[in-house]
């Protein structure tokens, strides 16, 4: 299939400009973006995408998990479509590239391809998946799950924020139910733009990431009850200090984290402590392991060794421990094709580039089932993210962008 050729690129202050616009919705406290899902700003975020890609000639279809989907059409009606996107939500305390510059940059090349006058034989699909981010209705990656089948419809309509609301109603509440089954879409490939999240393409001072695999997750919840105490006069032989119990827990979930180095990781994110009072020991320590590795055998081999290591602690201190497995998925490996089409880009376009394994969940991690998928990557400040310091340069979102652009034509074939 042809290449677009080297000299073609995206409109780079376009795409600058539309991302700090969508940063103007949801605004954080610091400088960063609180667009959670199904909120009004949520709402008000999809508008003016909906406003810009309708602008660029698109037509939209919504499914029922408030996925959106704007199609450029191709010149053979009867090929499959490449789909391209990310995701809009934010965390609360969220940056303006996270999920934002893969949708945008999606939209960017269809603009290009616009401004260039280029016609594809396969239509391109921009897209935005709706709760990647998974902070106000657990479990991350919501509505892509449902697309792939990995969760039912009816379990993600249940899902509850902090105040009982569900996501099916809220869904409603701001309009952005659509009629379409979901999952019913074919695609030819998926590709998705997404920040590092991590500091490793920015402390090599490579400019592109192809993302060859996406680590596994493990997240597993665990339950320490001790008993309540007054802290100034239980004397310390006779304390059951689930506090301690969870400390002593978390200092092996970091030694197994690194035994298994440089790929796996592991710690605690989520940690709630009973009655956590100034005087009180804690009676119930309740807290989240998450374990990340790109090998299957790796992330068993530390849930095996948490579990038997965290009872032995507790039995040791007289506590009880309990483990419940809330999410999960095992490691990804994208399609062989649609990787080697970004490294050609990358390369194409003068890009310095290297392989890199994700260490967060994306949409494309559950597309990939359903569809040959890739990501690219480009470096963010520090690798810090789901944070509203988060910052990436413009030169950065450029050369990603433009990689997508390359790799995303190639597939959807040029037209002479």
């Amino acid at each position: 299939m042809a290449a677009p050729g080297e000299n073609l690129r995206i409109n780079g202050e376009r795409l600058w400009d539309s991302l700090m616009e969508m940063a103007k919705i949801g605004p954080g406290v610091a400088g960063g973006n609180n667009r959670q899902t199904l909120t009004d700003e949520d709402a008000e975020g999809r508008a003016l995408f909906q406003k810009w890609c309708e602008a660029a000639g698109m037509t939209m279809g919504v499914d029922t998990m408030g996925n959106m989907f704007f199609r450029r059409e191709g010149a053979d009606p009867d090929a499959l479509p490449v789909y391209v996107g990310s995701h809009l939500d934010t965390q609360p305390t969220g940056g303006k590239f996270d999920g934002v510059l893969g949708v945008l940059g999606a939209l960017e090349v269809v603009r290009s391809l616009n401004d260039l006058d280029i016609k594809t034989k396969h239509p391109i699909v921009v897209t935005n998946w709706s709760n990647e981010e998974g902070t106000r209705f657990a479990p991350a990656m919501l509505a892509s799950g449902v697309f792939a089948g990995i969760h039912e419809q009816d379990w993600a309509y249940s899902r509850e924020d902090a105040k009982g609301k569900t996501f099916g109603a809220e869904l409603e509440r701001i309009g952005w139910k659509g009629d379409e089954d979901v999952g019913a879409r074919k695609m030819h490939a998926f590709f998705e733009l997404h920040i590092e999240q991590g500091p490793i393409l920015e402390a090599e001072g490579k400019d592109i990431g192809v993302v060859t695999h996406g680590q596994g997750l493990s997240w597993t919840q665990v339950t320490i009850t001790g008993k309540e105490a007054h802290t100034g006069s239980t004397p310390m032989p006779m304390r059951r200090n689930a506090g301690l119990g969870m400390a002593r827990v978390l200092e092996l979930v970091d030694e197994i984290a690194w035994s298994h180095k440089p790929d796996a990781v592991g710690a605690a994110g989520h940690i709630d402590i009973y009655p956590n009072s100034r005087n009180v020991i804690p009676g119930k320590a309740v807290f989240t392991v998450d374990f990340r590795s790109p090998d299957l055998s790796v992330i068993e081999d530390m849930e095996a060794r948490m579990k038997a290591g965290a009872k032995k602690i507790c039995d040791e201190m007289e506590l009880e421990v309990a483990f419940e497995k809330t999410g999960g998925f095992d490691p990804v490996e994208f399609d062989e094709t649609c990787v080697s089409a970004i490294r050609n880009a990358a390369e194409r376009l003068g890009y310095s580039h290297r392989n890199i394994i994700s260490g967060a969940g994306h949409d494309a991690c559950w597309i990939n089932r359903v569809a040959p998928t890739a990501m690219v990557m480009c470096p963010c400040v520090d690798g810090l993210s789901h944070n509203e310091a988060e910052e990436i340069s413009r030169e950065w979102a450029s050369a990603g962008a433009d990689v997508l652009f390359h790799a995303v034509v190639e597939t959807a074939e040029i037209v002479e």
